[in-house]
């Protein structure tokens, strides 16, 4: 009769193996993140700036509470759209076409918060629901052409890209979703939205934080609650692994491709929610863009795992706030430049950093199995001596 517990040995040997992969999990971000300091570092003092003051000035403003509301205020919309492009990622589905749902999305959004004055309990989930239908609706036309006709989703998302700008400049014009001539601004937007349409925020010592923080914990949470502990979340990643074993053990494919497609722009709609409902409360030409293509990176360095990408947000954050304060005189008057050179060489380590672990991590492997062979065929051997 054996015992339940392991052998103390064993129960060793996987806690042993358990902190390596952890450590081995850690090591390529953080190596990522040295190795992308050091090469800003150098640019830096080639240029005849003093990187250690550049450093200084982004920790300090980091640790002043408007530092801390403005880093997590751009985290929470960081996250959003790092969370729409994992989750095609994690069905091999590469959705490049995030920058044109969440533009498009958000400007049928502010057209209807304009146009509609509900009381807040009933105008806020509208708002939410027709952000997510209009980018999942824009989203499935790339999943449509993957299933029916074959088309490379990479190419249709960034095809649709280069169209939503168009349906943005059709759309947003006098007499249509913009006001008609006559107005006051200067330039070409829609109304303001209603009073109702503004999301809760808290007042900090800071500043206002974005109560759409909490949509993108929550949108996190379900994120993993949907991949690891669902039937459709094993379907997803089984189907993302291989395509052909999916198919033989049920999976409907298509019907896959089309429902992944359809969410990862559902969840791009909410991504201008927080800057159109909490700052700027109307889409025009200046609406924030480029979100789609960081979200990309930023889900790239989180490893499309919710926590990860959650530290990832944060870092481009802070990158972005801290960042901003480099240009000022007082500060030094470093180049802003110098962030997207940092953010840009962090992908980049990303992908060296990851590879180096990975080769590390299988090269430890093969030395454990060799060293456990090695050990069973010591063992029979002496057993076969003794007998």
């Amino acid at each position: 009769m054996t015992s339940p517990n392991p052998p103390a040995a064993k129960r060793g040997l996987a806690q042993r193996i358990n902190g390596e992969r952890i450590v081995l999990a850690l090591a390529a971000p953080v190596l990522a993140v040295v190795l992308s300091v050091t090469i800003c570092s150098i640019l830096l003092a080639s240029s005849g700036k003093n990187p250690f003051d550049a450093w200084n000035v982004m920790i300090t403003y980091a640790t002043k509470s408007d530092g801390q509301v403005a880093i997590l205020n751009r985290a929470t919309t960081y996250y959003l759209a790092a969370a729409a492009a994992a989750f095609g990622f994690r069905m091999n589905l590469f959705n490049i076409g995030v920058e044109g749902q969440y533009r498009v999305a958000a400007l049928f959004t502010a057209y209807i918060g304009s146009q509609i004055d509900l009381p807040a309990v009933i105008q806020i989930p509208l708002l939410l629901i027709t952000a997510m239908l209009a980018g999942g609706l824009y989203a499935a036309i790339a999943g449509a052409l993957k299933v029916y006709r074959g088309v490379s989703e990479v190419i249709s998302t960034i095809m649709l890209n280069a169209i939503s700008i168009a349906i943005v400049g059709l759309l947003l014009v006098p007499g249509i979703f913009a006001p008609k001539v006559g107005a006051t601004s200067n330039s070409i937007q829609t109304n303001p939205v209603s009073q109702s349409s503004h999301f809760f925020s808290i007042s900090t010592a800071g500043g206002t934080l974005w109560g759409f923080l909490f949509i993108a914990i929550l949108v996190g949470v379900a994120f993993q609650f949907v991949l690891t502990r669902t039937r459709f979340g094993f379907d997803l990643r089984a189907t993302g692994r291989s395509e052909s074993a999916a198919t033989a053990s049920g999976v409907n494919v298509r019907k896959m491709v089309m429902i992944s497609m359809a969410v990862s722009g559902g969840l791009a709609g909410l991504i201008g929610l927080p800057e159109l409902l909490q700052n700027s409360y109307y889409f025009g030409q200046s609406f924030q863009s480029g979100l789609g293509f960081l979200g990309i990176s930023v889900a790239l360095l989180g490893r499309n795992s919710p926590i990860g990408m959650a530290f990832a947000a944060l870092l481009f954050a802070f990158l972005d706030s801290t960042g901003s304060q480099l240009p000022l005189p007082k500060n030094g008057g470093f180049p802003f430049e110098i962030v997207a050179v940092m953010q840009g060489t962090i992908v980049i380590c990303v992908v060296v950093a990851y590879e180096l672990v990975r080769r590390y991590g299988l090269k430890r492997q093969q030395q454990k199995v060799g060293a456990q062979l090695a050990a069973q065929l010591a063992a029979t051997e002496k057993k076969e001596v003794s007998a």
